[in-house]
């Protein structure tokens, strides 16, 4: 359970970031940014 609460965090957090532009590709948009760093 702790494990699935972490990842979720962790998404959360990624998704935060890419929205904020710290992780962003200029010509990406932010759901294909997300579904790259999720693999």
């Amino acid at each position: 359970m702790a494990r699935l609460a972490q990842a979720t965090i962790t998404g959360i957090e990624t998704a935060h970031m890419i929205r904020k532009g710290q992780l962003s590709e200029e010509n990406m948009p932010a759901y294909k940014q997300f579904m790259a760093l999720a693999g």
